[in-house]
């Protein structure tokens, strides 16, 4: 299992607030591209966040006993 710590690209960029919708559309155009070109099976990463870590598993299968309808299309 590998397990990626992600922190910030641009430390220019204040961490605060949430996305514009240009940043949203920019964030699903990165994450298909990746997906699409880069993920092989699955990924494990672990984002720092000012309230702590936050993680994230991307999978090219659908997770074993969790409902379809939890999924929000991106």
């Amino acid at each position: 299992m590998r397990l990626t710590t992600v922190g910030l690209v641009d430390h220019d960029v204040a961490p605060e607030g949430r996305l514009s919708a240009a940043e949203w559309d920019q964030l699903r155009s990165l994450m298909r591209r990746y997906i699409s070109h880069e993920l092989d099976q699955w990924e494990h990463w672990c984002v720092e966040t000012p309230y702590g870590p936050a993680y994230v598993t991307l999978t090219n299968a659908m997770p074993p006993d969790v409902p379809p309808e939890l999924f929000h299309k991106v």
